[in-house]
């Protein structure tokens, strides 16, 4: 039997994963963003929010 399935099914369940923490990291950056006790917290915070969600031009 090919080793390709399972292989190819960990890959999936890695990006996954991969794609779970990115999306929890920009949570918590938004959450940050919002309710940060000082406004400079604040404005980091949208800082970084910006660099992780930056579009690039086609």
């Amino acid at each position: 039997m090919s080793v390709f399935p399972q292989l190819l099914s960990y890959t999936v369940a890695l990006s996954a994963c991969g794609a779970l923490l990115y999306a929890g990291g920009l949570f918590v950056v938004a959450l940050v963003s919002v309710f940060a006790p000082t406004p400079a917290r604040r404005k980091d915070a949208r800082t970084t929010l910006s660099i992780l969600i930056r579009r690039r031009s086609r």
